[in-house]
């Protein structure tokens, strides 16, 4: 069938368009309020915060009219390209960027400054659902995995080497489409997995057990290895479940020896006991994986191993390679410290401004605690605690619906796609947007570190929200022409 303008206009999710406008506008009146000084009633000036968004929001509606008006082929045609050149850009960015505090990630333009990273993240889920969708791709094949993964990663480390590591985060959203598309569902609990092991093994790191010797962390972390490694035999290989059992009494009664042994004869580092345990039981399950041709052993096997290379790598991570900035925020946000006057400030500060709006909030640009800028990055990062104190409850629950209406949407339309280019396209923008969402809010309520994202159409500044209409934007042109697929 030909494909006309009429017909695309006809066929493109207006709904969808309409909450977008939605959250941009109310985004703009966010400014307006977080950037607003006493006395100063010209927004539109473009001398004003709120006057230069004005422009980068008219500049993103022409971009979006412009995607919309191209043929939704040339997205699938020229994917590769598209990452291909980020990629490049990326890799040069470190090297030309001046520091911005602290970071090597902005590229100056004439007047404005850009940031890659925010633009990789369209040509990084192109070329995943480009890879995704080739004839016989599988996600039970060790190779098309290798790819898949290496596709998103590869991104994620150059903007690592621009000490954006923040953004670099947000690449990890992928993992959820990739659930959705198959990925087994071990890899996710290893994920969430890695993420206990890593706070419990943080946390309580440096803590010692009774005996005065022993981290509670790392033999908490052991334990757990020890214990998930049976469990996982029993879950996933039927013929073994006897073999299942006797492991985890086994580990578990040793270890519960050990912790008897060092706290009541000779005290001594239990972890030099465990991990020669796990180890011995890694190297017995190799051996009955090789010697009954099971390979959900081998692979439990590299679960029980990984996992103690990766607790230990995490304390390596951290304590040498976090700066100390990101090494504060995540001990305050896991009660290692208190930090009030220091990296704690911003969420403290967000806090008091959230909780000062009550149910109804103070009304537009009637917010002290962001007039009076106790609130660093009140209009970028940290701009949802304008809503809240403007706003208060009500307004703030208003814009959390429209985000949580939006992401349903975007699932309904990534589901009715008649191509795996469509569907995979259209779950990566709703892991990126959902990962941007759940964090930034977390963040500004103090329950996830801060690590300066932006919260999706609302954050001040043309880099994220170009990056957000051009991910948007797309999937909705390859949504309008999905008829002729």
């Amino acid at each position: 069938m030909a494909y006309t303008k009429g017909n695309m206009f006809k066929s493109v999710d207006w709904f969808t368009i309409a909450l977008y406008l939605a959250l941009v506008i109310f985004g703009w009146f966010s400014i307006c309020g977080a950037s607003y000084d006493y006395g100063d009633i010209d927004f539109f000036s473009f001398d004003t915060r709120s006057g230069k968004q004005i422009v980068w929001m008219s500049c993103s509606l022409g971009l979006g009219f412009i995607l919309l008006m191209l043929d939704d082929k040339l997205y699938d045609i020229f994917a590769y390209l598209l990452y291909g050149v980020m990629i490049l850009i990326l890799f040069v960015t470190p090297f030309i960027a001046d520091n911005t505090k602290g970071s090597y990630s902005w590229l100056k333009l004439g007047s404005i400054s850009i940031q890659p990273a925010e633009f990789a993240k369209f040509a990084t889920a192109l070329a995943l659902a480009k890879f995704m969708s080739k004839y016989n791709y599988s996600m039970q094949k060790v190779k098309d995995i290798g790819i898949t993964l290496a596709l998103f990663l590869v991104p994620m480390v150059l903007i690592v080497m621009q000490r954006e590591t923040g953004s670099a985060l947000v690449y990890l959203a992928f993992f959820l489409m990739l659930y959705r598309e198959g990925m087994p569902g071990v890899f996710l609990f290893a994920g969430i997995c890695a993420v206990i092991f890593f706070v419990v093994g943080i946390r309580f790191g440096d803590e010692l057990m009774p005996d005065r010797i022993t981290s509670i962390g790392h033999f908490s972390v052991l334990a757990m290895i020890t214990a998930l490694t049976p469990i996982l035999i029993y879950v996933y290989s039927f013929s073994k479940q006897e073999l299942a059992r006797n492991l985890f009494f086994f580990g578990i009664g040793l270890t519960l020896l050990a912790l008897l042994f060092s706290l009541y004869v000779i005290p001594f580092n239990i972890a030099y006991f465990q991990l020669p345990l796990i180890f011995s039981l890694a190297i017995y399950l190799l051996f009955i994986s090789l010697r009954d041709r099971l390979w959900s052993l081998a692979l439990i096997c590299v679960f029980a191993i990984g996992s103690v290379a990766f607790l230990y790598s995490a304390d390596y991570v951290f304590d040498k390679m976090l700066e100390t900035h990101q090494q504060v925020r995540i001990k305050v946000v896991l009660g290692m410290e208190d930090d009030p006057a220091g990296s704690g400030y911003n969420v403290n500060q967000s806090k008091i401004a959230i909780g000062s709006g009550g149910l109804t909030g103070k009304g537009f640009l009637k917010g002290t605690q962001t007039k009076l800028k106790y609130v660093p990055e009140q209009d970028t990062d940290f701009i949802f605690c304008t809503v809240g104190e403007e706003e208060g409850f009500i307004g703030s629950a208003a814009v959390l619906l429209l985000f949580t209406i939006l992401i349903l949407r975007l699932i309904h339309l990534a589901e009715r796609q008649h191509t795996t280019f469509g569907r995979v396209y259209g779950y990566a923008v709703v892991s990126i947007i959902s990962f941007h969402l759940f964090i930034n809010i977390g963040m500004v309520l103090g329950l996830t570190p801060v690590i300066g994202i932006p919260l999706p159409f609302f954050s001040y500044g043309g880099s994220s929200l170009w990056g957000f209409t051009l991910l948007l934007f797309i999937f909705l042109r390859i949504d309008a022409g999905r008829s002729d697929h």
